[in-house]
């Protein structure tokens, strides 16, 4: 069984999709951004797809879920997505190299959900959201470790 890539392709940084897609084309492995509108591709390949879903909330989530296979590896920012994934046995990483697992994906969703419930309280973070390099590199291991493991 061959795996796959996904990627939320919305919210995930282009140093990531561009180094995904370039990781992919030389394991030989297809490659499907996921999101509501068109993302970019720096250098598309035969084994890259883009999938655009409706702009309705949670369709590009809902059709990760519906098309993922266990073999496959997923990458999101998106923790209830993660959540869902991870619950389907899926490798799931996020763009500063995280792997979501049974066990550190609660803690993360709850974390998520108090900061959402602060932020409608108006007690809103600093609103940086800033991606160094140094986390570019711990995705870039995470992914390679997991992506190995996945192929092997």
């Amino acid at each position: 069984m061959s795996t796959t890539i996904w990627v939320d392709a919305d919210s995930c940084p282009k140093l990531v999709r561009n180094y995904l897609v370039n990781y992919s084309q030389k394991l030989n492995l297809k490659i499907i951004f996921v999101a509501n509108k068109n993302i970019p591709c720096e250098n598309p390949h035969p084994l890259f797809s883009m999938v655009i879903t409706d702009k309705e909330s949670q369709a590009a989530d809902n059709y990760i879920i519906e098309n993922i296979s266990e073999n496959d590896i997923a990458v999101t920012r998106d923790i209830p997505l993660a959540s869902l994934l991870v619950e389907k046995n899926i490798v799931v990483l996020n763009d500063r190299g995280t792997r979501w697992t049974k066990e550190n994906i609660k803690e993360r969703k709850s974390e998520r959900d108090f900061a959402l419930n602060l932020s409608m309280l108006g007690l809103k973070g600093d609103g940086k959201n800033t991606y160094s390099k140094k986390e570019f590199a711990e995705f870039a291991n995470c992914f390679d470790r997991e992506i190995h493991r996945l192929i092997k």
